[in-house]
């Protein structure tokens, strides 16, 4: 690797390192964000709007995609993800100078979730001209290794944004921090976008679009060429269910799910929760480059489709297993109390709610709802037509009472038949980070660690594979839809509905039956439809 290549690396990655930083530091506080900006919802509700403003920026990211995919095949590479990271680090740093919305009321949410579209836009524009800008540069045999340091920087920036937040819970205590130590994170991002800038400032355009530019073969229309012309079009329809959308329900719950299973199911402390997801990433992201590499030995299918076929065939024993280490209590509780919610069928709904807008009035509703909540499994039994809502625990009736987000006689019932409360002992905890050796939080440190080896199998081959299937003309434009549909939808909605299936079924597992089912089929159509790509000549228009 010559020195220009290096940094050529370094810049694009850095970069990007910085732009994922800003865009996971709200994942990583939606539950402290949620109660500064929703604070008018009971908590339940407010968990969920909390999560639903992360995926909006998910949900635009194929819309940025299509905006920069066009100035980046008309204009170029460089200045297009300059002004992406502009709009990306300005976003994060207003946010963390928004007032709450107990100063400005409704106004805060409102701004709040139009700084995470814009977050979305910039991010659906930074990720295909990164990875185009690398393997444009990169030498023939080579293209899965050097955009494998591309891939990385998804991870590095969640480690990045977990490190700097772990240090200012630190610093500023757990009361400080929740009520204006979480807009440290945000504000020290503004130093990060300098940094960026300066590196990409110095940036030369990429050779092979800059000797098309010369030759006067630039697209003049490039959305058109993508997607209204069939021969492209089906490609990027294959590109995205014969492979980003599998890598995505993988990459999402190896990360982002299992931070919140932990958390809101399994009732770990937000400070060991981290901790332990910070762990599993350090140990992990050196994968991104083996995988990368490997890919340009074996090919980038075979990789990427075994890792959705692992995945998709092991998530129910991982978690299973996670549960088993992290709260025992809470397996030992799920195996042998039995919750009954007993009631009358046509008094009871449908609790899948993943939009957080349903207010559920019925009796039986809400007592689901909130043995939910609690992370307590129940089933529900018919009742008599027109009998009151009964909730029995180890076949011992509860007084219930028509309560909408508490109903402590239950929660007690519940606790004393075996579920844990929460900082209960037996829970994992890490006293601090270096509180790696002990047997409970090794072994959650190693199945955390084995799903982020999926995310390294699906993530790490995936940029080259992309830009490998597009001509030049057209190739940030076409690469980046399919990738930001994946990632931003199937991906970004992942955690949202994973967790409104585990609350409307009241199996804590029933959420993975998402990412499950779409990786499943990424592997039936890649298998079926997807050209292996690695020796493709990507210099052609």
């Amino acid at each position: 690797m010559t020195k220009d290549e290096r940094f050529v690396i370094l810049a694009s990655s850095l970069g990007t390192v910085f732009e994922w930083y800003d865009f996971y530091l709200y994942g990583s506080l939606a539950g402290i964000i949620g109660a500064q900006f929703f604070s008018d919802y009971p908590p339940a509700t407010r968990d969920i709007f909390a999560l639903l403003a992360f995926a909006a920026g998910f949900l635009v990211r194929p819309f940025g995609a299509i905006v920069f995919g066009r100035v980046g095949d008309i204009v170029g590479r460089k200045y297009t993800f300059l002004v992406t990271i502009l709009i990306m680090g300005l976003s994060t740093f207003i946010v963390g100078l928004l007032p709450n919305a107990k100063t400005i009321g409704i106004a805060a949410p409102i701004i709040l979730i139009s700084l995470r579209l814009l977050q979305g836009l910039a991010l659906g524009g930074e990720y295909g001209g990164a990875a185009t800008y690398v393997a444009e540069h990169a030498p023939p045999g080579k293209r899965g290794y050097y955009t494998s340091f591309i891939q990385t920087t998804a991870t590095l920036g969640l480690f990045l944004s977990l490190l700097v937040i772990l240090f200012t819970r630190t610093i500023t205590g757990e009361k400080d921090f929740a009520e204006w130590g979480w807009r440290i994170p945000f504000l020290v991002s503004v130093l990060l976008l300098g940094i960026s800038v300066w590196i990409r400032l110095r940036l030369n355009e990429s050779p092979v679009f800059q000797r098309m530019k010369d030759e006067g073969k630039t697209s003049k229309a490039p959305l058109t060429e993508a997607f209204a012309t069939w021969s492209n079009a089906k490609i990027v329809i294959l590109a995205l269910l014969g492979l980003t959308m599998g890598q995505a329900v993988i990459w999402y719950t190896g990360q982002f799910y299992a931070l919140f299973f932990l958390q809101s199911i399994l009732k770990v402390d937000g400070y060991t929760a981290n901790l332990l997801i910070a762990w599993s990433l350090l140990l992990g992201t050196g994968f991104f480059l083996v995988f990368g590499a490997l890919s340009d030995k074996i090919g980038r299918k075979p990789i990427i489709l075994a890792g959705c076929l692992i995945g998709a065939l092991t998530l129910f024993p991982i978690f299973k297993m996670i549960t088993t280490n992290a709260n025992p209590a809470l397996e030992k509780a799920y195996e042998t109390v039995k919750v009954q919610v007993v009631a009358d069928p046509a008094g009871c709904g449908d609790l899948f709610n993943p939009v957080g807008t349903r207010v559920f009035t019925a009796p039986c509703d809400t007592a689901r709802a909130f043995l939910a909540q609690s992370s307590v499994k129940y089933s529900t039994v018919p009742g008599p037509a027109g009998s009151p809502v009964k909730v029995l625990i180890n076949d011992k009736e509860v007084p219930y009472t028509d309560a909408k987000t508490s109903n402590p006689a239950i929660l007690a019932a519940a606790q004393a038949a075996g579920y844990p409360k929460p900082g209960d002992a037996g829970i994992v905890k890490m006293s601090h980070p270096f509180d790696v050796f002990r047997p409970q939080v090794a072994s959650v440190i190693g199945l955390l660690f084995i799903l982020v080896l999926y995310v390294t199998m699906v993530y790490g081959p995936i940029a080259a594979m992309l830009v490998e299937l597009f001509p030049t003309r057209i190739r940030y434009t076409s690469m980046s839809l399919p990738y930001h549909i994946g990632n931003g939808w199937f991906g970004g909605l992942l955690p949202a509905t994973a967790f409104a299936i585990t609350a409307s079924t009241g199996d804590i597992y029933s959420g993975l039956w998402y990412p499950v089912i779409f990786a499943a089929i990424t592997v039936v159509v890649g298998a079926l439809f997807i050209p292996e790509t690695k020796d493709v000549d990507i210099t052609k228009t």
